[in-house]
């Protein structure tokens, strides 16, 4: 595998026809879905498919800031951030958290806090 630099990737030119992706119709996409066998009108396509939320709308859903949401979940403030806006990959363990924390809000918030002091 070929490695670069970032300015060596950022010196190369981009490969997307912005124009061809902006003009991309709905109905070129089920054409796109059919040829690679797919049937659109057949939601099957998606079985194993996981929906994943953002943290932030679940989040959100829980009522938190981002404040008391890290403290939850036991992440840093910034990391959270970072997640919320994009930056940064969640890892595959904290996306099963949240996952539990979005099925399963009153009994993963108990057994998060079930180990922890009580507040004074």
């Amino acid at each position: 595998m070929a490695k670069i630099t970032l300015e060596e990737a950022l010196k190369r030119p981009v490969t997307v026809d912005r124009a061809r992706l902006d003009a991309t119709t709905e109905e070129d996409i089920r054409r796109y879905m059919m040829e690679d066998g797919f049937d659109p009108d057949d939601p099957s396509y998606l079985d194993g498919a996981a929906i994943v939320l953002p943290p932030r709308m679940i989040r959100e859903r829980l009522g938190m800031t981002q404040a008391t949401f890290a403290e939850v979940i036991g992440a840093p403030l910034a990391t959270l951030k970072n997640w919320e806006q994009g930056r940064t990959m969640i890892p595959p363990c904290v996306r099963t958290l949240l996952n539990i924390l979005d099925r399963e809000p009153e009994a993963a918030l108990r057994a998060i806090m079930a180990g922890r002091p009580e507040a004074a």
